[in-house]
């Protein structure tokens, strides 16, 4: 892998099994390290290892280094996540620090009323 390619994004696989296939792929969109940014991403790895242990795949993209990635997802506010699977397409915008919406934003939890 070429090092520009090793800065688009920043990858996490938590699957026990190096090969294994993960159930959530999700991409985070961000802009620099800006607290925001940062509190997204410590908030995504907590939620994914309290709630999707060993079954997710984190990417994160970090626009202010390759702009042109956020067409392809149509992101339009910073931070981010995309879940790309499973289907649906999801997106939550914001940095994550609501647990229960972001749970229900990736459909891991259903809504209270």
């Amino acid at each position: 892998m070429a090092e520009s390619d090793q800065s688009t994004a920043h990858q996490v696989d938590s699957s026990a099994e190096g090969g294994a296939t993960n159930a959530w792929l999700l991409r985070l969109y961000i802009a620099g390290q800006t607290p925001k940014s940062l509190a997204a991403i410590s908030n995504l790895h907590r939620i994914c290892a309290e709630h999707m242990v060993n079954k997710y795949s984190i990417e994160v993209i970090d626009l202010l280094e390759h702009p042109q990635l956020a067409e392809g997802d149509k992101i339009i506010a910073i931070p981010t996540l995309v879940r790309k699977l499973p289907q649906p397409i999801r997106k939550i915008i914001g940095d994550l620090s609501d647990t229960e919406k972001t749970l229900v934003g990736l459909q891991l939890k259903s809504k209270t009323v």
